[in-house]
Formats: C-alpha cells, structure tokens, sequence
C-alpha cells in the first residue's frame, strides 16, 4: 500500500474540524475539487455562464475519459453524467421496455429509494417483484438466483453496498448469471464506486449508477450513469430534451446514439469539473490503495467496537467493507449522533425503511453508521470510541 496519509489529510480542509464517519453519506472533499468548482463559478461570474463552458470545453469532456478509467468501460459513448446518482438509476431503470409479467430480480438488502421504483413498476405495468434470499452470512445467495432464473426474467437489479450493515454483494457472479440467461443487469454502485475497484466488464453489469459525493469524495448534486454500449439503442429514456434527441422533422425525433441521450442540456459545470477532479484525485493514489486502507481501518473500528460490552456489531457479509453499523445498549441513536457532532465526530443513523426487507428479516432497529475512509486516521478512530457511551 502506497499512500501519503500525510499529503492527503493536508489535501483535505475539513480533517482540521471534524473526526468525518459519514463517507458513505458525503465525503469530504479535497482541495482539488474544491478549486475546481470555485474556479469555475469565478470564470461564470467574470464572463458568463455559456461562455465559460465554452472555453472550458476540453476540461469538461474529459471528465467523461477519467470515468471511464475509473470504471473500465469501453468507450466515453458508455458515459452519461448526470444531476445525481438517484437520476442516475431512474433515468436507467424507467428506460427498459417492460411488459405485463416480466420479472425484477432483486435483493433482502435492495436500498429503498429503488425497491419503491420496483413497486411502482409492478403498480402500473404489472411486472412481478422477486427477492433473492440471502446466505447465512449476509450476501445475496448465488445458488438461489440461478435457481430462479428464466426467460421471463427481464431485470436483476441489485445494491453493490447497500446502505448499511458493510456487506459487499457478489456483484461479478451476478453478472454471469445474467448474461448466461439474457437478462438485463443494473447495478447501484453507488456506495462502492471509489471505495473498491470497479471493473464494469468484468462485473458483467449493462448500467450502473453512481454519485460523486460519498467515496469518490466529490460534489454533491452530480453523479453519473454507465449503459453498455450494445444496449444503448434499446433503451428510450422517459424524459428527452433536445440534447439528448435531435428534432429532424416536423413530427419526429432522433436520439442520441451514446449514453448521453440519459442527460439533458442544462447541466452544472462546476460540478461536472469537481467531479472530473475527484476521480483523478482517486485515480492518482490508486483505487487499489484506497480500498486496502479503507479495509484496515473498518477491520479495526470492528475489532475494538466488539470489545465493547455494550455495543452490538450489525454487519454481515463475508466481504465486508468500509461501512461499519452498531447499536449502544439504551441508547438512541439519533441523540447519540447529535451528541457525537457536538464533538466534532460524524455519523450517521440508518433507519429501518432504508433497506425494509434486510431489517425486518434481522428485526434491525434504527442502527449506527460509522464509515471510514482512506483519509480517516487510527487516532480518529480512538477519539470515536472514547466519545461512545
């Protein structure tokens, strides 16, 4: 592992005010991004809007090549970058032509915000919902989706990390299952993109979604969408403009031939350049270095909250990763957070209807999240557990 823990606290302004746990909710960014959101505002305010996107045009296409390092893909025409990774995932999953009887394929820990899109499509095209149970150890169960695959299985659509309980879902040997049975494959990545390497071939994934402002340590309000290039023209989007579709005639329309049909004209540059300089900021020290460091320091979190008498690890997975959950014996979570920023230490609190079906299997309450990150350092960890009750 070669980082400059040293460099990159001083790289990074907010280590200087607050012990930060709450990677896997924002980030806190490097000077870098910050710079480059700053300095762009600046050249709007000095010359305008159009025209400092004008002169800025080359930085702001490449953004589209560092994601596409990031991730592996093929090519810039796989890349769509949008307002965040929740358009992301909608604009992706309200693209695929369901019919009456289709199947979704997800998981126990499936996020909320995409099981209630499920639900929706189930409402008003009659497609059926099915849930891969989990193995003992938390995972999705391989076995059990193989066994549940057939021809009417259009989606399988899972959380790479889902929102709590640190577990990494076997998200490669989803993607041979898919593509062994035709079957469409979104993943949410949105919690391990700049956390672990990302390689979208070998996952074997058609789209995945992702945010700029949890692991890649970027802006809020920006995050993008992957769609294999050999699919793109399958999928209409259920929102166009005239960016992401060309009007030839009185009466009709053109899409894009590349993923950027998923986006729109109007778009905030500064955070497309913040974005840009997060992923080259991971890129540099090594999405491989990152994610052994950001291991390390979850292992110990893990190691010395389980001595503790009084607090309850709640995560699962055989692969686990830089998210860490507990309950305090008689102790709310929420009061606690409160009490913990009051001293310069964020968290924060995952409650139940965040991931329904995981916590009503494993009667999970509201729990702690402390998620570490390669920046967080072993005395911040100390300092969190001598503030815990």
């Amino acid at each position: 592992m070669n980082i400059n823990l040293t460099k990159i606290r001083k790289d990074t302004p907010g280590t200087e005010f607050v012990c930060h746990f709450n990677n896997a909710g924002s980030a806190l960014p490097p000077r870098e991004v910050i710079d480059a959101q700053l300095k762009h505002l600046e050249l709007e305010a000095a010359i305008g809007g159009y025209e400092a996107a004008d002169r800025e045009i080359d930085r702001i296409e490449a953004v589209y090549d560092s994601i596409v390092k990031l991730i592996a893909a093929r090519s810039r025409k796989e890349i769509a970058i949008v307002e965040n990774a929740t358009v992301a995932w909608d604009m992706a999953f309200y693209s695929i032509p369901f019919q009456p009887g289709d199947r979704i394929i997800t998981s126990e820990a499936e996020y909320g915000a995409n099981y209630v899109a499920f639900l929706q499509a189930a409402k008003n095209k009659g497609v059926v919902v099915e849930v891969v149970p989990s193995q003992a150890s938390g995972e999705l169960n391989i076995a059990a989706l193989a066994s549940m695959m057939d021809n009417s299985v259009k989606l399988i659509a899972i959380s790479h990390v889902p929102t709590n309980g640190g577990l990494v879902n076997p998200a490669a040997a989803v993607g041979q299952i898919a593509r062994a049975h035709g079957a469409l494959y979104l993943l949410d990545a949105c919690q391990s993109i700049g956390q672990m390497p990302i390689d979208v071939e070998e996952i074997g994934c058609d789209l995945l979604s992702a945010t700029g402002r949890k692991y890649l340590r970027g802006p809020r309000g920006i995050g993008f969408l992957y769609v294999r290039k050999d699919i793109i023209q399958s999928l209409e989007p259920v929102i166009i403009d005239h960016f992401a579709a060309e009007w030839t005639s009185l009466n009709e329309y053109t899409l894009r031939p590349d993923a950027r049909r998923f986006e729109n004209w109007e778009n905030n540059y500064a955070a497309r350049l913040g974005l840009g300089a997060a992923v080259d900021y991971a890129l540099e020290i090594g999405i491989e270095n990152i994610w052994e460091r950001i291991q390390k320091l979850a292992l110990r979190l893990r190691q010395r909250l389980s001595e503790r008498s009084n607090i309850k690890l709640t995560d699962i997975g055989s692969q686990q990763c830089g998210i860490v959950t507990f309950i305090v014996d008689g102790e709310d979570p929420f009061e606690l957070q409160k009490n913990l920023r009051a001293m310069g230490i964020n968290v924060s609190v995952s409650i139940p209807s965040s991931t329904l079906i995981d916590a009503t299997r494993r009667r999970l309450p509201s729990i702690l999240r402390a998620s570490v990150h390669y920046y967080n350092n072993e005395n911040e960890i100390d300092r969190l557990l001598r503030a815990l009750p």
